[in-house]
Formats: C-alpha cells, sequence, structure tokens
C-alpha cells in the first residue's frame, strides 16, 4: 500500500512519515488484504479543529476524536481486489494532534506509541474492521491491533481486556 502522509502543525517534529509507514507495514501483516500494492490511502496529522470540523461534517458529530478513517472501498471489494490493475483509493485518516497528545499522557506512554496504535486502528477501519456493532467484532479488531502493534515493539493498549 502506498500511504501518502501529510503533517500539519501542531504536531511536533520528528519521523511522522517514517512511523506511519512502519505502522502500515505491521497493519499490512495482520490484515493482508491492506499488502495489495495497488491500495493507497492518505494520512493527515493534524490539529483538533481540523478533525473536530471534519467529524461535525461528515459524521454529524460536533467534538473532536483523536482519528477519523474514511473508508473508499468496501469490504468486499477490498478482498476482491485483484493484485494487477490501476490504484484504488482505500480511504483517508485524519488524526488531532491535541487529542492524541492528551490521551498518550494521560496513558503513560510515548506519542508516537500511541499515533502509531490510532493508525493501525485507522487502516484496520478503512479494511472494513469495526468495533461498535459487536463484543466479537471489537475483540478481534483489538486482537490486530495488539499483533501490529507487537511487532512495532510497542505494548498491548488495552491490557488484560480482552
Amino acid at each position: 500500500m502506498d500511504l501518502d502522509t501529510e503533517i500539519e502543525p501542531p504536531w511536533p517534529s520528528g519521523d511522522w512519515s517514517g512511523l506511519a509507514d512502519r505502522a502500515a507495514r505491521a497493519a499490512a501483516a495482520v490484515a493482508p488484504e491492506l499488502a495489495n500494492l495497488r491500495l493507497s490511502a492518505s494520512l493527515l496529522f493534524t490539529s483538533d479543529a481540523e478533525v473536530h470540523a471534519l467529524n461535525r461534517e461528515w459524521r454529524g458529530r460536533d467534538k473532536p476524536t483523536n482519528v477519523l478513517s474514511f473508508p473508499m472501498l468496501a469490504r468486499d471489494d477490498l478482498l476482491a481486489l485483484a493484485a494487477d490493475g490501476p490504484p484504488e483509493l482505500l480511504g483517508d485518516i485524519a488524526l488531532a494532534q491535541e487529542t492524541c497528545a492528551r490521551e498518550a499522557e494521560e496513558k503513560g506512554i510515548a506519542l508516537a506509541d500511541h499515533a502509531a496504535h490510532l493508525i493501525v486502528h485507522g487502516l484496520l477501519h478503512l479494511a472494513g474492521h469495526d468495533h461498535v456493532d459487536s463484543d466479537e467484532q471489537a475483540a478481534k479488531m483489538e486482537r490486530l491491533e495488539i499483533a501490529a502493534l507487537e511487532m512495532l515493539a510497542i505494548p498491548d493498549p488495552y491490557g488484560d481486556r480482552i
């Protein structure tokens, strides 16, 4: 998958693009449908204000959130996508810096580790995984996230919940 990453203020300096690429590789390792070379996705590191506006406009929720995912392919179409052919846009992800930083501080973890988790989480959403409709779906998605983060040497963000 080709990941187009854009970093806006107030994100601090750092190798956010490199982190995003590593997180995308880990996500593709646990969700092979993401490894299709035809796929591309955009990732925006931005502010709470921008994510708030996106959340209000596209989801009808008038508040910021840590990560938003906007899939462009249905899961069945993604799973049926042949290896050969033109590029396909998987979708877009946006991360809100202030919310991510606050959550990382509350959890006592590095911002980069939390951002990596949210990138993996967002990519799994783009692949059609969810955690809203059932406890079983949520547990499956969490297991995939934990496995991907383990590849990045990031501890289980859910602790012993599963």
